[in-house]
């Protein structure tokens, strides 16, 4: 029998949506926590997952992870075969959460040796094609470490438990679903040969407020303060769990949200990205496609603009959206545009954190000129200074021809002049993109360039009443004089002083 997928509202394949309606009225009556489980695991279902009400021990999950895995990679494996692959690779004893999750981000690929000798790889998740990846569901599995614990609702991808829910019945403070979900990462999670330690993100909800983050291994990162709310592209909160459910848990989306949208850092540190930083990275690859198929190359309408407030992570954000612009098999170099020698190198290392071998710096012109004759689609990090000694020095280079985007950080008036005259003349070929706190607005410009009559129009923002709302700043005096209608125009008059 296939599987019923109830489908929700979209645009272009975003999985952050520009529009989101509600296909279903609030419910006025209490519901208690079980009623609210119930809710949830029946949403699920109805969206394609399967549900599994008889798996509540390791013995059946892990049987149950045999099954999927063998359907994901096309093999069978023997009794014997199978344990092996568990004891030396899905659960080696050894095996910390820190080395299950970078088996989800990095090692997700491992060469088997059959019983007669054949070599296979075989993938723990699909990441080309993120829909071949199964999604199931289960509530209440019971598990034994210091504690013995019962969890309410977990969802496996291929067999594996990636995300955990914890439910409260509304009314009660949501913060004792975050002390009872960080009591159990201590007590059972983590406990020897336990799959929990593949858990990416962990959620939260009373019902009427529901948050997302990630299963860091950092334990000081795990405070409530790194809890999130899911979000449409206008930065409007999405909390009711119903409503989380069919944006959020949409099979597409999370899987998304799990593979493409989080980085296991250099530090052992598993970020998950907020919707804001999905949003405007989804945006930018859409531009991007949409320019080299309509060949409206090398103008500003093939490119655009963020406008996120400072301290809002548009360092991650950029990294990802330079990192998946690299994997579009149509593109052939990724440059990432700094102002300053001293941020060129705080940019490289901070890309450098994300993923160390991503990435090529230079330290020079001549530097850079050797960057790019190397034969890759990895990342270029440089300043426009260098850059555009480049452009003046070198009459003809292979890369003034070959399919490139730049995304330049803190897009200010010092990328507006002889650079850009030099780019728009050498490259014939590009799209680019332009991340700004302060963006230059027609009122502000003194008739000089504005940013989107640079780099094209406003692709999606995030401003400095978004983050104090989602207490993502730092906090600081604000006289209240209901201002708060002219906080766009006070955010452009600071560009104009400066």
């Amino acid at each position: 029998m296939p599987e019923q997928t109830t489908p929700i509202a979209e645009t272009n394949r975003f999985i952050v949506l520009d529009k989101y309606v509600r296909a279903w009225e609030a419910a006025d009556s209490y519901q208690s926590e079980t009623d609210l489980e119930r809710e949830l695991v029946q949403d699920l279902h109805d969206q394609g997952y399967e549900y599994l009400p008889d798996l509540k021990s390791t013995s059946a999950m892990l049987a149950n992870v045999r099954v999927q895995l063998q359907a994901l990679n096309d093999v069978q494996f023997t009794d014997k075969e199978w344990v092996r692959f568990v004891e030396t690779y899905l659960d080696r004893p050894s095996d910390s959460a820190t080395d299950k999750t970078r088996k989800i981000h990095d090692d997700y690929i491992f060469d088997f040796v059959f019983d007669d000798g054949r070599i296979q790889n075989i993938y723990l998740v699909d990441k080309a094609n993120i829909c071949r990846n199964k999604v199931q569901v289960i509530k209440q599995f019971e598990q034994a470490g210091t504690h013995a614990n019962r969890y309410d609702v977990t969802i496996l991808v291929n067999g594996l438990p990636l995300v955990q829910v914890e439910l409260k019945k509304r009314g009660v403070a949501i913060r004792e679903a975050f002390n009872q979900i960080h009591r159990y990462s201590k007590e059972s999670f983590n406990s020897d040969s336990s799959l929990f330690k593949y858990l990416q993100i962990l959620v939260i909800s009373n019902g009427t407020d529901t948050r997302y983050f990630a299963n860091t291994t950092k334990r000081d990162k795990n405070s409530f303060d790194f809890t999130m709310n899911w979000a449409q592209a206008d930065n409007s909160l999405i909390r009711d769990l119903k409503d989380f459910t069919a944006t959020f848990f949409e099979k597409r989306t999370l899987l998304n949200v799990l593979l493409n949208y989080s980085v296991f850092d250099v530090s052992d540190t598993l970020l998950v990205m907020r919707p804001y930083q999905i949003a405007a990275t989804e945006r930018i690859l859409r531009k991007i496609k949409s320019s080299f198929e309509g060949r409206t190359l090398s103008k500003p309408e093939s490119g655009g603009y963020i406008w996120h407030t400072t301290g809002s992570g548009k360092t991650l954000t950029s990294f990802k959206a330079a990192r998946l612009a690299t994997q579009l098999d149509f593109i052939d170099k990724v440059f990432f545009v700094v102002d300053r020698k001293d941020l060129d190198y705080q940019t490289m290392k901070e890309y450098q954190r994300f993923s160390p071998d991503s990435v090529n710096g230079s330290d020079s012109t001549a530097g850079l000129k050797r960057n790019l004759s190397k034969d890759d689609n990895k990342i270029i990090v440089t300043t426009i200074q260098k850059l555009n000694n480049l452009m003046k020095s070198e009459g003809d280079l292979p890369v003034y021809t070959q399919r490139v985007v730049f995304i330049f950080d803190e897009c200010h008036r010092s990328q507006f002049g002889e650079a850009q005259k030099n780019l728009k003349r050498k490259f014939k070929q590009f799209c680019q993109f332009g991340f700004t706190g302060t963006p230059i607005f027609p009122e502000n410009a003194s008739g000089a360039e504005t940013t989107a009559s640079v780099f094209g129009s406003e692709l999606h923002s995030y401003v400095i009443t978004d983050a104090i709302r989602d207490e993502k700043v730092l906090k600081f005096k604000v006289d209240y004089n209901d201002v708060r209608p002219q906080f766009k125009a006070i955010e452009t008059e600071q560009d104009e002083s400066s």
